[in-house]
């Protein structure tokens, strides 16, 4: 079995999307190794509570200890694969591997609280299992 592919996930806060992504990943998958960054000059701040009730409700734990960290060019580097989630803007290195992932954003749609997060949740659930189909190929 090939080692699993390194895959950071990043947003804007680390606080959220990310943070989904990188905790889901191995719920789905053990063909990816998930850590997770954010984009914004003022990272910190604990993980987005609606993004951990939503983790909790289909049995991921942990999250809570979880703390936002800054993109920086050598995570970037050491990652087989950046996955930008969401609207973050990101600049990679030359020979860094990007995706972006537009996910749902339930809000646009009048959809808030813990049904948007439940939603953000299973989109990135979805999002996953197709990145690991493409690897295991």
């Amino acid at each position: 079995m090939p080692d699993p592919l390194e895959v950071l996930f990043v947003c804007v806060s680390n606080r959220g999307k990310s943070v989904m992504a990188e905790h889901l990943t191995p719920t789905v998958t053990d063909l990816v190794t998930p850590s997770s960054a954010g984009t914004s000059a003022k990272i910190g701040g604990q993980v987005n509570e609606l993004s951990a009730q939503a983790l909790a409700e289909v049995g991921v734990s942990g999250v809570a200890g979880h703390r936002p960290r800054q993109l920086t060019d050598d995570l970037m580097i050491a990652a087989d694969l950046v996955v930008v989630v969401g609207t973050a803007e990101v600049t990679p290195p030359d020979g860094v591997a990007l995706e972006v992932w537009n996910t749902d954003e339930p809000s646009e749609r009048g959809i808030d609280g813990i049904e948007r997060m439940r939603l953000i949740r299973d989109d990135i659930t979805n999002r996953i299992r197709t990145l690991a189909h493409r690897i295991a190929r």
